[in-house]
């Protein structure tokens, strides 16, 4: 399904992206191609859906952003589509997602919120609440991290 040189590419754009003017260019000329052809690759990884999406990860606390909370939300079923896509709207929400209740943790829907303080992480969520009038909800927030990192495939 895919070449050697396709491997090289993902490879190469699962890691860091070199901080220069022209990345694909650098990144390119370590795998023997043109920064065009490097691109259209990309492009074509992404068109045959073997590339989901092509993102940067804000290290949050570095940019100011020092607390962080997985809010846990219980969302009757019938409103899981409805009220996940209001809150992926949010600017400080970078995670939303579905996942199953079970009898002892009834929580089906998470957002992960970003904010300079904790507080401001209870204020977001009660915002969110109120918006959508879900009242049932805990915020989980982190202590430490032991582990960050992206998925390496090749």
């Amino acid at each position: 399904m895919i070449d050697e040189v396709d491997k090289a590419v993902i490879r190469l754009i699962q890691g860091d992206i070199p901080l220069v003017p022209r990345p694909f260019a650098l990144m390119a000329s370590q795998i023997g191609i043109s920064e065009q052809e490097f691109i259209r690759r990309i492009k074509v990884l992404k068109q045959k859906k073997i590339l989901r999406r092509f993102g940067a990860t804000l290290r949050h606390q570095i940019a100011g952003f020092s607390a962080n909370a997985m809010v846990a939300w219980i969302v009757p079923e019938k409103r899981i589509d409805e009220i996940g896509n209001i809150f992926s709207e949010f600017k400080e929400v970078t995670h939303c997602y579905q996942r199953p209740s079970y009898k002892d943790w009834p929580y089906n829907l998470y957002t992960m919120i970003h904010a300079d303080t904790r507080e401001n992480c209870y204020k977001i969520a009660k915002k969110m609440a109120e918006l959508v009038n879900i009242k049932d909800y805990v915020l989980l927030f982190s202590e430490r991290e032991y582990k960050k990192t992206s998925m390496r495939y090749f």
